[in-house]
């Protein structure tokens, strides 16, 4: 019997010992898994934000404009005979533009011409009479007149005659060629639209509110996206009558054009230095992410908590490699400046 009690003891010591051991086998898997969902902090760089001093700038879009443009046409109705060159090529001072057909004008002044002559015979052997008292004065009067009337008349057809041809007025780019060969035109319409672009203009709408920040001389940045080109020039002109419908004034930004690829009609973004000091919060660009409905966002660090929260921001005006920040952060306080990208709404960080 004792024998049996033995036994029995011994078999639930036994029992014992696999329930403890599959206890501790099971806390040590859990464990281990523990440890395995357990998310690492992401490292980051961060930066304290800080409000600085810059210029302030006045941003406004603008359209290329040559800077002196003519818009050309014959005194002169006729045929058109000759056009120097298509839209786009270079035409010198002075070189004939276009002309008409001549023929009508030269008959025109020829016979002009012969009348003059003819008038200016009479007069010279009335003359003669008249020193000889051999005309009165009315008489005399009348063919003086007549020579004088010749004279204009001749010198009206020599001028029709001269006005078939069409010059250019300064040096140019030839924008516009509204006719060809062989048509035949009116008197002043205008047919062809010269512009000197070797020096151009912006021509810039600014609101009212910013008129007294902008200067005759202030500099000013242009980006030109048609060609990709950031050129700097100096404020020319400024309006001083407001639009009636935008409230904004009229600007003119001068600009050096070299090598002629600026064009008129092309679009262009301003950027005027105003030489004043504006106190803003500005952060670096990469630092600044965009969410799935196309708003701005930062990481804001929170050091207490080594985690790391996602901020709306409000955007200002680039600086360089920085962007100004309207509103969302305020100065002192810590943002993500890299490893951002890792990142989710409340991960943990470790700060680099």
């Amino acid at each position: 019997m004792k024998k049996i009690e033995n036994i029995y003891v011994r078999r639930n010591i036994l029992c014992l010992l696999f329930l403890f051991a599959a206890i501790f086998f099971t806390s040590c898997r859990g464990g281990e898994s523990a440890d395995k969902n357990a998310v690492d902090p992401i490292p980051v760089i961060s930066q304290k934000v800080e409000k600085i001093q810059i210029n302030r700038r006045i941003t406004a879009s603008g359209n290329i404009e040559g800077n002196k443009t003519a818009r050309l046409g014959f005194l002169v109705a006729g045929k058109i005979n000759y056009i120097a060159g298509d839209e786009g090529s270079t035409i010198d001072a002075g070189q004939l533009l276009a002309n008409l057909d001549p023929e009508s004008y030269r008959i025109a002044k020829d016979m002009a011409d012969a009348n003059l002559a003819q008038v200016q015979d009479e007069f010279n052997r009335l003359t003669i009479m008249h020193e000889r008292k051999s005309l009165s004065d009315s008489d005399y009067s009348k063919i003086s007149n007549a020579l004088k009337a010749a004279r204009a008349q001749q010198r009206l057809h020599n001028k029709n005659l001269i006005d078939t041809k069409l010059y250019s007025p300064f040096k140019g780019v030839l924008l516009k060629k509204i006719p060809e060969v062989g048509e035949i035109i009116g008197t002043g319409m205008p047919l062809f639209v010269i512009s000197d672009i070797h020096t151009v203009k912006v021509n810039a709408s600014i609101p009212e509110t910013d008129l007294h920040l902008v200067k005759i001389g202030s500099e000013a940045y242009v980006f030109i996206s048609s060609i990709n080109t950031t050129v700097t020039g100096r404020v020319k002109e400024v309006g001083s009558v407001s639009e009636p419908t935008t409230r904004s004034f009229n600007v003119k930004i001068q600009l050096k054009n070299p090598g002629l690829a600026i064009r008129p009609g092309m679009t262009a973004e301003v950027k005027i230095m105003s030489g004043k000091k504006a106190e803003m919060i500005v952060i670096p660009g990469q630092a600044v992410l965009r969410d799935l409905d196309n708003s701005s966002f930062v990481f804001v660090v929170d050091e207490k908590k080594s985690q790391a929260f996602k901020r709306k921001v409000s955007l200002g005006q680039i600086a360089g490699n920085n962007i100004e920040i309207t509103s969302g952060i305020s100065d002192n306080e810590m943002i993500v400046v890299g490893g951002q990208h890792k990142l989710s709404d409340g991960s943990a960080i470790t700060l680099k």
